[in-house]
Protein backbone atom coordinates (compact mmCIF):
# COMPACT_ATOMS: atom_id res chain seq x y z
CA UNK A 1 0.00 0.00 0.00
CA UNK A 2 2.77 2.44 1.18
CA UNK A 3 4.60 1.84 -2.61
CA UNK A 4 1.52 2.81 -4.49
CA UNK A 5 0.63 5.74 -2.08
CA UNK A 6 4.73 6.64 -3.25
CA UNK A 7 4.21 5.67 -6.93
CA UNK A 8 0.68 7.62 -7.15
CA UNK A 9 2.48 11.07 -5.09
CA UNK A 10 5.17 11.22 -7.53
CA UNK A 11 2.70 11.15 -10.22
CA UNK A 12 0.65 13.93 -9.30
CA UNK A 13 3.96 15.63 -8.85
CA UNK A 14 4.80 15.18 -12.24
CA UNK A 15 1.25 16.57 -13.39
CA UNK A 16 1.52 19.51 -11.64
CA UNK A 17 4.63 20.21 -12.96
CA UNK A 18 3.30 19.74 -16.53
CA UNK A 19 0.61 21.81 -15.45
CA UNK A 20 2.66 24.91 -14.28
CA UNK A 21 5.38 24.26 -17.69
CA UNK A 22 1.92 24.84 -20.23
CA UNK A 23 1.14 28.01 -18.28
CA UNK A 24 -2.36 26.54 -17.47
CA UNK A 25 -2.48 28.17 -14.05
CA UNK A 26 -1.93 32.02 -15.56
CA UNK A 27 -4.50 34.62 -15.75
CA UNK A 28 -5.46 35.36 -19.32
CA UNK A 29 -8.09 38.40 -17.76
CA UNK A 30 -5.30 40.35 -16.43
CA UNK A 31 -3.56 40.25 -19.74
CA UNK A 32 -3.92 43.52 -21.38
CA UNK A 33 -3.98 43.28 -25.46
CA UNK A 34 -5.34 41.12 -28.06
CA UNK A 35 -5.59 37.14 -27.32
CA UNK A 36 -3.16 36.63 -30.87
CA UNK A 37 -0.55 38.82 -29.15
CA UNK A 38 0.32 36.43 -26.67
CA UNK A 39 2.87 34.10 -26.84
CA UNK A 40 0.67 31.62 -24.66
CA UNK A 41 -2.14 31.82 -27.10
CA UNK A 42 0.25 31.29 -30.45
CA UNK A 43 1.09 27.89 -28.84
CA UNK A 44 -2.86 26.81 -27.96
CA UNK A 45 -2.40 23.77 -30.25
CA UNK A 46 1.15 22.53 -28.89
CA UNK A 47 0.50 23.03 -25.62
CA UNK A 48 -3.20 21.50 -25.71
CA UNK A 49 -1.16 17.91 -27.53
CA UNK A 50 0.94 17.90 -24.75
CA UNK A 51 -1.53 18.27 -22.09
CA UNK A 52 -3.66 15.81 -23.49
CA UNK A 53 -0.34 13.59 -23.94
CA UNK A 54 0.25 14.05 -20.12
CA UNK A 55 -3.29 13.11 -19.33
CA UNK A 56 -2.74 10.04 -21.36
CA UNK A 57 0.39 9.56 -19.89
CA UNK A 58 -0.91 9.55 -15.99
CA UNK A 59 -4.02 7.35 -17.00
CA UNK A 60 -1.20 5.25 -18.16
CA UNK A 61 1.58 5.40 -14.91
CA UNK A 62 -2.17 4.97 -13.03
CA UNK A 63 -2.54 1.68 -14.62
CA UNK A 64 0.78 0.28 -14.07
CA UNK A 65 0.30 1.61 -10.55
CA UNK A 66 -2.28 -0.58 -10.08
CA UNK A 67 -0.52 -3.80 -11.51
CA UNK A 68 2.85 -2.86 -9.73
CA UNK A 69 0.69 -2.88 -6.30
CA UNK A 70 -1.22 -5.99 -7.32
CA UNK A 71 2.32 -7.69 -7.90
CA UNK A 72 3.87 -6.53 -4.60
CA UNK A 73 0.94 -7.95 -2.88
CA UNK A 74 0.60 -10.86 -4.44
CA UNK A 75 4.57 -11.83 -3.72
CA UNK A 76 4.28 -12.69 -0.56
CA UNK A 77 2.07 -15.38 -1.73
CA UNK A 78 2.56 -18.80 -0.43
CA UNK A 79 2.70 -20.02 -3.59
CA UNK A 80 4.67 -17.41 -5.50
CA UNK A 81 8.11 -18.55 -7.26
CA UNK A 82 9.54 -16.45 -8.92
CA UNK A 83 10.22 -16.63 -12.47
CA UNK A 84 13.88 -16.55 -13.72
CA UNK A 85 14.77 -13.21 -16.20
CA UNK A 86 16.25 -14.27 -19.10
CA UNK A 87 19.64 -12.91 -20.09
CA UNK A 88 18.46 -11.23 -22.61
CA UNK A 89 15.93 -8.63 -20.95
CA UNK A 90 19.43 -6.64 -20.05
CA UNK A 91 20.34 -6.44 -23.83
CA UNK A 92 16.44 -5.22 -24.49
CA UNK A 93 16.90 -2.63 -21.63
CA UNK A 94 19.28 -1.37 -23.37
CA UNK A 95 18.14 -1.29 -26.81
CA UNK A 96 14.89 0.97 -25.44
CA UNK A 97 17.08 2.99 -23.32
CA UNK A 98 19.50 3.68 -26.14
CA UNK A 99 16.14 4.12 -28.80
CA UNK A 100 15.38 7.33 -25.96
CA UNK A 101 18.51 8.38 -26.60
CA UNK A 102 18.49 8.57 -30.27
CA UNK A 103 14.99 10.16 -29.66
CA UNK A 104 15.99 12.92 -27.95
CA UNK A 105 18.64 13.62 -30.64
CA UNK A 106 16.29 13.58 -33.45
CA UNK A 107 14.24 16.51 -31.02
CA UNK A 108 17.17 18.47 -30.87
CA UNK A 109 17.93 18.02 -34.60
CA UNK A 110 14.20 18.84 -35.38
CA UNK A 111 14.86 22.11 -33.71
CA UNK A 112 17.83 22.76 -35.37
CA UNK A 113 16.05 22.17 -38.97
CA UNK A 114 18.57 19.60 -39.94
CA UNK A 115 16.53 17.34 -41.76
CA UNK A 116 19.27 14.89 -42.71
CA UNK A 117 20.45 14.14 -39.11
CA UNK A 118 16.85 13.77 -38.22
CA UNK A 119 16.29 11.15 -40.26
CA UNK A 120 18.95 9.20 -39.42
CA UNK A 121 18.18 9.67 -35.92
CA UNK A 122 14.63 8.56 -36.47
CA UNK A 123 15.80 5.73 -38.36
CA UNK A 124 17.65 4.73 -36.01
CA UNK A 125 14.88 5.27 -33.44
CA UNK A 126 12.65 2.95 -34.88
CA UNK A 127 15.39 0.41 -35.63
CA UNK A 128 16.25 0.29 -31.80
CA UNK A 129 12.29 -0.03 -30.71
CA UNK A 130 11.82 -2.60 -33.40
CA UNK A 131 14.92 -4.29 -31.59
CA UNK A 132 13.25 -3.92 -28.14
CA UNK A 133 9.98 -5.52 -29.18
CA UNK A 134 11.82 -8.48 -31.21
CA UNK A 135 13.85 -9.27 -27.96
CA UNK A 136 10.74 -9.22 -25.59
CA UNK A 137 8.97 -11.75 -28.04
CA UNK A 138 12.58 -14.15 -27.83
CA UNK A 139 12.72 -13.66 -24.08
CA UNK A 140 9.00 -14.90 -23.70
CA UNK A 141 9.84 -18.08 -26.51
CA UNK A 142 12.80 -18.49 -24.03
CA UNK A 143 10.72 -18.64 -20.95
CA UNK A 144 7.78 -20.98 -22.62
CA UNK A 145 10.88 -23.26 -23.76
CA UNK A 146 12.26 -23.83 -20.59
CA UNK A 147 8.55 -24.80 -18.80
CA UNK A 148 7.26 -21.10 -17.96
CA UNK A 149 4.02 -21.34 -19.49
CA UNK A 150 1.38 -18.74 -18.20
CA UNK A 151 -1.10 -20.37 -16.11
CA UNK A 152 2.09 -22.21 -14.42
CA UNK A 153 2.45 -19.96 -11.76
CA UNK A 154 1.49 -16.35 -10.52
CA UNK A 155 4.97 -14.96 -10.92
CA UNK A 156 4.40 -16.33 -14.60
CA UNK A 157 1.28 -14.73 -15.19
CA UNK A 158 1.59 -11.81 -13.53
CA UNK A 159 5.07 -10.96 -16.11
CA UNK A 160 3.35 -11.99 -19.17
CA UNK A 161 0.49 -9.40 -18.52
CA UNK A 162 2.65 -7.00 -17.32
CA UNK A 163 5.33 -6.90 -19.86
CA UNK A 164 2.70 -8.01 -22.60
CA UNK A 165 0.67 -4.44 -21.91
CA UNK A 166 4.23 -2.79 -21.94
CA UNK A 167 5.08 -4.68 -25.13
CA UNK A 168 1.49 -2.90 -26.69
CA UNK A 169 2.36 0.84 -25.50
CA UNK A 170 5.83 0.65 -27.36
CA UNK A 171 3.73 -1.15 -30.57
CA UNK A 172 1.52 1.75 -30.33
CA UNK A 173 4.56 4.58 -30.01
CA UNK A 174 6.07 2.93 -32.63
CA UNK A 175 3.40 3.18 -35.43
CA UNK A 176 3.47 6.99 -33.88
CA UNK A 177 7.31 7.05 -34.34
CA UNK A 178 6.59 5.70 -37.89
CA UNK A 179 4.12 8.04 -38.94
CA UNK A 180 6.19 10.47 -37.91
CA UNK A 181 9.58 8.97 -39.39
CA UNK A 182 7.53 9.16 -42.86
CA UNK A 183 6.12 12.64 -42.35
CA UNK A 184 9.82 14.28 -41.37
CA UNK A 185 11.70 12.65 -45.11
CA UNK A 186 8.70 14.23 -47.04
CA UNK A 187 7.99 17.37 -45.47
CA UNK A 188 10.14 20.21 -46.70
CA UNK A 189 9.07 22.14 -43.70
CA UNK A 190 10.45 20.75 -40.32
CA UNK A 191 8.45 22.95 -38.34
CA UNK A 192 5.70 20.89 -39.10
CA UNK A 193 6.79 17.30 -37.91
CA UNK A 194 8.65 19.35 -34.94
CA UNK A 195 5.29 18.75 -32.21
CA UNK A 196 5.21 15.21 -33.50
CA UNK A 197 8.51 14.27 -32.82
CA UNK A 198 8.25 16.59 -29.29
CA UNK A 199 5.40 14.25 -27.96
CA UNK A 200 7.18 11.08 -29.51
CA UNK A 201 10.38 11.78 -27.03
CA UNK A 202 8.39 12.55 -24.08
CA UNK A 203 5.96 9.26 -24.49
CA UNK A 204 9.47 7.52 -25.24
CA UNK A 205 11.18 8.59 -22.00
CA UNK A 206 7.99 7.67 -20.15
CA UNK A 207 7.14 4.17 -21.42
CA UNK A 208 11.58 3.93 -20.43
CA UNK A 209 10.86 5.16 -16.71
CA UNK A 210 7.66 2.33 -16.94
CA UNK A 211 10.23 -0.44 -18.51
CA UNK A 212 12.92 0.30 -15.50
CA UNK A 213 10.88 0.66 -12.40
CA UNK A 214 9.42 -2.89 -13.84
CA UNK A 215 12.71 -4.66 -14.90
CA UNK A 216 13.43 -3.44 -11.64
CA UNK A 217 10.74 -5.26 -9.70
CA UNK A 218 11.54 -8.72 -12.29
CA UNK A 219 15.26 -8.54 -11.32
CA UNK A 220 14.21 -9.27 -7.83
CA UNK A 221 14.26 -6.27 -6.08
CA UNK A 222 10.96 -5.53 -5.60
CA UNK A 223 10.98 -6.93 -1.42
CA UNK A 224 14.23 -4.02 -1.41
CA UNK A 225 11.86 -1.75 -2.90
CA UNK A 226 8.83 -2.61 -0.37
CA UNK A 227 11.27 -2.37 2.60
CA UNK A 228 12.47 1.25 1.01
CA UNK A 229 8.62 2.76 0.79
CA UNK A 230 7.85 1.44 4.11
CA UNK A 231 10.86 3.12 5.87
CA UNK A 232 9.74 6.47 4.18
CA UNK A 233 6.00 6.14 5.40
CA UNK A 234 7.24 5.01 8.79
Amino acid sequence: MSAILIFMAGIACVIAWWMARQRLTSKPWLEAGFAGDAAEMRGSSATTAKVGLGIFLAVVGALFTLLISAYLTRLSGSDWWSIPIPRLLWVNTAALAASSVTLQWAKTEARLDRSEMLNTALAVTFALALLFLVGQALAWRQLVAAGYVLADNPSNSFFYMITGLHGLHILGGLFVLGRTTIRARISPVLARVRLSVDLCAIYWHFMLVVWLILFALFAGWANSFVDLCRQLVT
